[in-house]
């Protein structure tokens, strides 16, 4: 009893100490980015995949925290206990914020009281575990004289190893702040402050304190957004302060990329997950801080990841060994790890460096890596998974209901249901249409509302029709990105190009009268005092196209890709009756785009024509015409394991013939 009074008084004190959070939202950066609260999707691509976050990956992950004793946890740390074995993962109540945070997410486009109530009852067992001074940390607290295997004898004795006390601070603060925004509430919040105000009281440069950094970054992220939230400057500091001495303690590796300090980091290297998320972080202190030295690293390691270490489904990490970057141009297919987490990271990143610099490549690779590298890891009706996103397969991999390390479903959960937030944007009297998917949204143009309103069934086709629904802010600029895929750039760099000599075209009319195309920075902008009513229509011509990689890029030198819009196809088992690994495909292939409603919740299929090789009795070279089919790569291996492959051959030297 003399504990929960403890904890009661604690929680008095923390909200009489900290800032009331501000809902105003500065976020320092010179272009604002449209809170999800405020944009709502329709039926459609994004829409369906809301709706089986909504209806599947989220119950499962909750229900996967109860039957996997995540809540268990905490309460054992309420009533912590010599005698009990402290097993699993030390980031294991990530998993429970990071499904809160996508629940919260969700109850945006999805109003349910039972879940909120339900998300409320979690979080009571969740409060109960935290220790009086703020500390949560269930892998010491439930038992303290023997705690996790990684945790260490003392508090943040290990974080910057294995613990992940830092990391589970990050995630913490992540999931409050989308559940205060969603809710309005403060109960996880509350929770969240008292456990940074903890870190920000023991970790630091002054006298008494201890100097740490996160073994897995994301706190850094966390805590610039934290200070956004509450206005307090403490959590900007500790976030500054992460980075700052990332290099200059115990930890010194490139996997941890501790090999030197951040702002002289100019290649992406070490573990993919890790390094995303402390570049966002990066980003955030760049854009709240005015470094000019963080603007000029992240700067030229987004470069050094988009010109050498970039794959064409948007994946990131090349080797399985320490989940990390390869060597610049060390691209390989089958063995390719692209973690799922990783793509999620990347998208963050570019999102954070659109916000500073308002350029559409970024978006450009944002769109590519959303529409392939990221749904690629969860099937379509929300159920399995992938942790690895490899480019070619031989029938090794199969998507899973869960897993035991449940970073990735768990971090999907969090993130399809934020997809409202990525696509407007606003800086001054400019609105930025960023994203295309059915939606309603409601946007601040200095201090006025704009509601608009999208309609069409991209990815399927590119006609998009937004309409003004109501303008209280007069004139302002609509700037409507035009894919970087429409202008016949694969990746902003010369990473990939399209091979096919095709020229796609767009066009834009308002009430049906034609828009000037003049693109800066990848936008068209009509600037008009806009009425109640108009309509803006938009052409961007969807054809197949093929893709070859930069020559430096040995393990795709011979072969072509295709894609179709943002999507990247690849070729499978089931749509094929040959062995898809023994082909090659024409030097000019003609393509056929045919809808397929009938297959993996309806999509749009490519075919073209190819040859398989064999060799015959004499032992003769063997060539058979064929036609091949593929699919987006997202959709891969929803009918069972079996070969699939992106890069296909269409050089003999890079051909496999079949015995």
């Amino acid at each position: 009893m003399k504990r929960e009074l403890i904890i009661i008084l604690s929680i008095i004190l923390a909200l009489m100490a900290n800032a009331k959070p501000d809902k105003s939202q500065n976020h320092g950066y010179p272009i604002n980015p449209t809170p999800f609260t405020s944009v709502k999707l329709a039926d459609g691509f994004w829409g369906e995949r809301l709706k089986a976050c909504r209806l599947t990956t989220i119950p499962l992950a909750f229900n996967k925290c109860e039957e996997t004793g995540r809540y268990h946890n905490f309460e054992n740390a309420t009533h912590p206990s010599d005698t009990i074995h402290v097993g699993g993962f030390s980031f294991d109540d990530t998993d429970v914020y990071k499904t809160i945070e996508g629940a919260s997410y969700i109850l945006q486009t999805y109003p349910d009281k039972k879940l909120e109530n339900y998300i409320d009852s979690v979080l009571t067992i969740v409060a109960a575990a935290q220790e009086p001074d703020g500390y949560l940390y269930t892998s010491r607290t439930m038992n303290p004289k023997h705690p996790h295997e990684w945790a260490g004898s003392k508090r943040w004795e290990t974080v910057e190893i294995l613990s992940h006390e830092f990391y589970n601070l990050g995630h913490m603060v992540e999931g409050a702040i989308a559940h205060y925004q969603a809710t309005g509430k403060r109960n996880f919040l509350d929770i969240a402050i008292r456990y940074a105000d903890c870190v920000c009281r023991e970790i630091g440069p002054d006298k008494g304190q201890l100097v740490r950094v996160p073994g897995h970054q994301i706190a850094e992220m966390a805590l610039a957004k934290l200070y956004i939230v509450t206005g307090n400057e403490k959590y900007l500091r500790q976030a500054k302060f992460f980075l700052d001495m990332r290099g200059h303690t115990s930890r010194t590796d490139a996997y941890s990329q501790a090999h030197l300090p951040v702002i002289d980091q100019r290649e992406a290297v070490g573990h993919a997950v890790r390094a995303v998320y402390m570049y966002s972080g990066m980003a955030d202190v760049a854009a709240l801080t005015g470094d000019p030295a963080y603007v000029n690293a992240i700067d030229a390691i987004w470069d050094n990841i988009v010109s050498r270490k970039y794959y064409i489904t948007g994946g990131i990490g090349a080797r399985h060994e320490g989940e990390s970057f390869g060597g610049n141009y060390e691209l390989p297919n089958a063995s390719a790890y692209c973690e799922t987490c990783a793509a999620i990271g990347n998208v963050y990143v570019n999102h954070r460096l659109f916000l500073m610099h308002g350029d559409a490549k970024y978006y450009d690779v944002l769109e590519r890596t959303l529409y392939n590298g990221v749904i690629s890891g969860m099937s379509v009706d929300g159920g399995a998974f992938f942790y690895p996103n490899p480019l070619e397969s031989h029938g090794e991999h199969e998507r899973q209901p869960w897993f035991g390390c449940a970073c990735c479903p768990s971090n999907l959960c969090r993130f399809i249901p934020s997809i409202p937030g990525y696509v407007y944007a606003v800086k001054d009297r400019d609105v930025y249409v960023n994203l295309f998917m059915s939606n309603t949204a409601k946007l601040d143009v200095e201090g006025k509302l704009v509601e608009l309103s999208q309609s069409t069934n991209y990815p399927w086709n590119g006609d998009i029709t937004i309409t003004v629904n109501k303008n209280k802010a007069g004139k302002f600029g609509m700037k409507i990105r035009i894919p970087g895929w429409v202008q016949n750039k694969v990746v902003p760099s010369d990473l990939y190009s399209y091979s096919d000599g095709k020229q796609p075209g767009f066009t834009i009319s308002i009430n049906g009268t034609a828009v000037d195309s003049n693109i800066e920075k990848g936008y068209i902008t009509i600037n008009r005092q806009w009425k109640k009513g108009d309509v803006v229509d938009i052409h961007f011509d969807m054809e197949p196209r093929t893709v070859i990689a930069n020559e430096n890029v040995a393990a795709d030198r011979g072969r072509v890709a295709f894609e179709r819009g943002p999507l990247v196809y690849c070729a499978e088992w089931p749509d094929n009756e040959f062995d898809i690994h023994h082909i090659i495909v024409n030097q000019n292939p003609k393509i056929t785009a045919t809808n397929r409603p009938d297959i993996i919740n309806g999509l749009i299929t490519l075919t073209t024509d190819a040859q398989t090789l064999a060799y015959d009795a004499t032992g003769a070279l063997v060539a058979d015409k064929v036609k091949l089919t593929l699919i987006p790569y997202y959709a891969w291996c929803h009918r069972g394991k079996g070969n699939m492959a992106v890069w296909l051959p269409q050089s003999l030297s890079t051909a496999s013939v079949a015995e």
